[in-house]
């Protein structure tokens, strides 16, 4: 049975005649599988297992750093992961998250995944995997999705259901050409972003060898002394994060007026967050209307927002004013010297803050109290003034970088539902990376 949702039922008066209508399942080599669950006795070794953190944080799974689970063979074969595989976010604290799609590539060793994802495995005689994890990206794709996912405290989809969805199909011919063209786009984001990466690896190195091991210069000539936080420097201090600046915990507006909500301001939530160091857009936003019934919840621009409430430990910085909901606490500094230490160091505190978050119920929750107490080693000023002079021009060419990657998204992102549609002929569309980065750079 094929379900024709509002979004596709007004897409598909406009299907180019040699496309066709089918169920999601029509194009699947076999059902969808929830991921596996496993006791915490099975966790540390074995099998690399996908998370909802890799799944939110990647839209491409491949090599990436994951927690392992100890698998039986039969669970190895039942449960296992190969190359163009999709996976879905089966539940999400926010709604916009459920149904959440990423797409597994070439991965160089057994992969599974955890039960709060649903795996589709494409049958690739019928369709091409990567031209399906464009579809559901798509603004087309994410309507069908949020028509089958449900709104509640937790939200989520149902594998059923995603089965029965209907989706738009072009001949395989058409699907691979859509696929590569897009894929273009998205090699030269991969390129940016190891770049990036490489260069946020050489500032939290430098943070690491000062602050962490303390091989700052002139560190020969300062014995270590012991503190609550075990041995630090002479001359050092052990301070709480209000101490650094204002702790702000964020609030959404009242949704019961839509005045509330446009296109003016920032609305911070924590998937905005994943895999960004900077916040360069959000899913939400705010009208001025609605910023300014909470004035008292603005973040000014280079604030640190960290996620406390649900997925724990998640850091980025503000590019501009604006506000977060109640799932995040930030840190509007005191001097803006301190950003790229106290950056490091929040996001060095995942582990400390799901401890401090742990209180027994199944969401986890470091409230305002727990977060601003939180003590942390705090350097002389002088050494963090130098640290900043040194790192802040690579956090300058992470933030060009980010908006680069950020301007080709865009780019793709308009161009993907003229292809979908067939307003584009992908005969008439040739693209190279080269081509690319001269018009969004």
């Amino acid at each position: 049975m094929i379900t024709i949702s509002d979004p596709l039922r007004a897409f598909a008066e406009k299907l180019p005649l040699d496309w066709q209508l089918l169920p999601f399942n029509a194009m699947l080599s076999e059902p969808v599988r929830n991921g596996i669950y496993k006791k915490k006795e099975f966790h540390g070794k074995g099998t690399r297992v996908v998370n909802m953190g890799e799944l939110f944080g990647f839209d491409f799974i491949s090599a990436q750093e994951m927690k392992r689970v100890e698998l039986t063979a039969v669970e190895e074969r039942k449960s296992g992961l190969k190359d163009g595989d999709l996976l879905f976010a089966r539940r999400s604290l926010v709604f916009e998250g459920a149904g959440k799609c990423s797409l597994v590539v070439n991965p160089s060793e057994l992969l599974t995944f955890e039960s709060s994802i649903i795996r589709a495995r494409p049958n690739r005689q019928v369709a091409e995997p990567r031209f399906l994890f464009y579809l559901f990206s798509s603004p087309l794709g994410r309507a069908i999705i949020a028509s089958i996912a449900t709104r509640t405290a937790v939200s989520g989809i149902r594998g059923s259901d995603l089965m029965g969805v209907g989706l738009p199909l072009p001949p395989l011919t058409t699907q691979r050409r859509i696929a590569g063209i897009l894929s273009a786009y998205d090699e030269l984001i991969e390129n940016n972003q190891r770049r990036i990466r490489i260069l946020e690896e050489m500032a939290r190195s430098l943070c690491r060898e000062w602050f962490v091991h303390f091989r700052y210069p002139g560190h020969e000539e300062v014995p270590l002394v012991d503190s609550p936080l075990g041995p630090i420097p002479q001359g050092w201090e052990v301070k709480q994060v209000k101490d650094f600046g204002k702790v702000i915990t964020g609030k959404t507006p009242s949704k019961s007026n839509p005045a509330f909500y446009g296109e003016d301001n920032q609305f911070v939530k924590t998937p905005d967050m994943h895999g960004n160091m900077f916040i360069l857009d959000t899913v939400d936003r705010l009208s001025d209307a609605g910023a300014l019934s909470q004035t008292n919840k603005t973040l000014p621009v280079g604030s640190i927002c960290v996620s406390c409430i649900g997925t724990i430990g998640v850091v980025s910085l503000t590019t501009e004013e604006c506000q977060t909901n109640q799932q995040i606490n930030s840190v509007a500094l005191n001097s803006s010297e301190h950003r790229e230490y106290l950056y490091f160091c929040l996001q060095g505190s995942k582990q400390r803050l799901e401890n401090l978050g742990s209180n027994g119920a199944t969401m986890g929750n470091v409230n305002k109290g727990k977060f601003e107490a939180m003590e942390i080693i705090s350097p002389p000023s002088d050494l963090l003034i130098n640290y900043h002079r040194l790192v802040v021009p690579i956090f300058s060419e992470i933030l060009r970088a980010s908006r680069l990657s950020g301007n080709l998204r865009q780019a793709r992102d308009l161009l993907l539902p003229k292809l979908l549609s067939g307003q584009i002929s992908v005969q008439q569309c040739s693209l190279t990376s080269e081509d690319l980065y001269a018009a969004n750079s």
